[in-house]
């Protein structure tokens, strides 16, 4: 029996520095057995946010291997699912071969924030909270939608 192929879901952002990394960490840990799950950015920073990694260390999830990509890097990839997390990258995002499904789910961004550390922080984990449960109800609605199906 072939071996089915998991479906790759891109996540977009500008920066690729904070939000898609704590969407991909999230959705990877609940789907990652079903679904290649991967981030890129329209205008990547080249660096994931210490407070990204941080703040998902605190749940339980390493993204400290992470590293910030460029959206074109999937430009030949047969993704299956882009999910944009801000507006830039929603009006940036190409279409992939083989999209057949996208989804715009925008965040606020915690890095454009300005305060104290301990301010900052908070808006790191206040984020982090909503992408958790947006993308733990996405993770395990495709987790039932894909049971049963033959592999």
């Amino acid at each position: 029996m072939e071996k089915q192929v998991k479906p790759l879901i891109l996540i977009l952002c500008t920066g690729n520095s904070c939000r898609s990394h704590m969407a991909e960490g999230i959705l990877r840990e609940v789907a990652g057995n079903v679904l290649n799950v991967q981030s890129a950015g329209s205008d990547p920073t080249g660096s994931v946010h210490p407070f990204a990694i941080l703040t998902l260390g605190k749940i339980g999830i390493d993204i400290s291997s992470h590293t910030s990509k460029h959206m074109n890097e999937f430009l030949s990839s047969n993704v299956e699912t882009v999910i944009t997390v801000c507006d830039n990258a929603d009006r940036a995002c190409p279409s992939f071969p083989g999209q057949t499904c996208r989804h715009h789910w925008p965040f606020p961004d915690p890095a454009k924030v300005k305060g104290t550390e301990e301010e900052i922080r908070n808006a790191f984990e206040q984020v982090r909270d909503e992408i958790q449960r947006v993308f733990t109800d996405y993770g395990l609605s495709r987790i039932n939608g894909l049971q049963g199906q033959p592999s």
